[in-house]
Formats: C-alpha cells, sequence, structure tokens
C-alpha cells in the first residue's frame, strides 16, 4: 500500500483516522465494528474514518462518496474489499494506475501510481447516507487534499454526490463560483481556472453495475480519456 512520503500527509492521514467530529457516524462505524457481520466474523474491523491513499505526486485525484460499511470500515482502505471497488481497481489497473486488478485489504501489496483516491465522507454512513453536517465536517479534509495534491490535473468524480461536493470544496478553494451550477452527467468535462480537469463519471455500485447503467467498456472509456488528457501511453 503506498504510504505517505512526507509529513503534511502524514499529519493529513492521521488527523482524519482519528476524527470523531460526526457523533451518528462514530456511532454507527464503532457498533458495526463491533457486532460485525456473519461473514466477516474473523476480521478485526478498522471502525474509523479513512484517510486517502495513494501516490501523493498523482496527477489522477478519484474521490468517491463514502466508505462501505463492509468494505473500507472492515479493511481501513477506501475502495477496499467491496463490489464498488472490485470494478475500480479491475479498471485502474486496466489503465496503468493500479499495480494490481484486486483490493482485498491494506496489507495486500497494492500501490497506485500517478493516482489518489479519497471520498467526500471519511466514514461509512448508515444506509450509504449522509447528512449535509456530516459533509460539511468532512470538507476540510477534502480541501487540504487539494492542496497537497501539487501535481493534480486530473479530478474524477464517482457519482452524482461526489461531483456535487466536489464543486462545493472547490468553490472554497477559491475557484468559481459555478454558475449556473453544472448538473452531474456520465463523461461530463469541466476545464478550472487553472486549467485543472474535473471529470465526472457513474459510480460503480452494484446498483448502476447491475443494472447496466455502468458497464465496464463505459469505465474503461474514462480511463482511457484520463490518460489521453495525462498525456499517458497504455
Amino acid at each position: 500500500m503506498n504510504k505517505p512520503n512526507d509529513l503534511p500527509f502524514q499529519k493529513l492521514h492521521d488527523t482524519v483516522s482519528k476524527c470523531r467530529k460526526c457523533p451518528r457516524l462514530v456511532e454507527w462505524r464503532e457498533k458495526v465494528a463491533r457486532e460485525k457481520t456473519r461473514r466477516f466474523m474473523d476480521w478485526d474491523y478498522w471502525g474509523r474514518p479513512l484517510p486517502g491513499f495513494g501516490d501523493p505526486a498523482a496527477g489522477l485525484w478519484v474521490i468517491g462518496l463514502a466508505p462501505a460499511v463492509h468494505g473500507g470500515n472492515r479493511t481501513g482502505r477506501v475502495f477496499t474489499g467491496d463490489r464498488s471497488g472490485d470494478w475500480l481497481f479491475r479498471a485502474l489497473h486496466r489503465a496503468g494506475f493500479a499495480s494490481q486488478p484486486e483490493s482485498r485489504n491494506i496489507n495486500d501489496g497494492l500501490k497506485l501510481t500517478d493516482c489518489y483516491i479519497s471520498a467526500v465522507v471519511r466514514c461509512a454512513p448508515p444506509a450509504n447516507k449522509p447528512l449535509h453536517s456530516e459533509y460539511d465536517n468532512c470538507l476540510p479534509y477534502l480541501l487540504r487534499e487539494k492542496e497537497l495534491l501539487k501535481n493534480l490535473k486530473i479530478i474524477l468524480c464517482l457519482g452524482q454526490i461526489s461531483f456535487s461536493q466536489t464543486l462545493v470544496m472547490l468553490e472554497k478553494a477559491g475557484f468559481g463560483p459555478f454558475r449556473p451550477k453544472p448538473h452531474f452527467q456520465h463523461g461530463r468535462e469541466i476545464t478550472l481556472q487553472d486549467g485543472t480537469m474535473l471529470l465526472s463519471c457513474y459510480h460503480p455500485s452494484q446498483r448502476n453495475t447491475f443494472t447496466g447503467l455502468l458497464t465496464e467498456n463505459m469505465f474503461d472509456a474514462v480511463f482511457r480519456r484520463v490518460n489521453s488528457l495525462l498525456c499517458r501511453r497504455r
């Protein structure tokens, strides 16, 4: 797993993993970690907020919604140990950003190249539905990642909520205001004032992949576009 290689990233990771700003999320994530689910009874659940992970020199930043309750909340790494992550890491591997096509636990050897991954909410929310106050409490972490990712060229938002909350973060960071507010659509591209590209894509949730709203060919096409924009050859 990629480790932060400088003090600012390490400090942010430590701060995120100790966060207790949202009582509802703290109670839920810790309850699930204690009670577990039958198929993962032998796991020692992480049960804490999840920092981002990946290459600190990344040109691509992938932003999801929140950790899965028996995925990242169990394994300690976002998109790790759940079906959405299966889709994401297969696509990242095919596109040359991930060292392997699967992500099972934080010690599985996965490394990201030119890619960093995080989420707009850092704790698993009940029913996968964060409250507005919980988005607000996590916003400073997203802002700090934006500051630290010095080589950033592309922000890829997975899903409508990630897209809308990333727009909020960008406005707080001095981009925008976005008027009119862009609507989410798969494959949308927005160029920011500094030349960074904001891309949107359907989230690889089971609801989207099982219904065919998002196919692997569609997902691969997004990453081919990312590679093209980064001038990376595959």
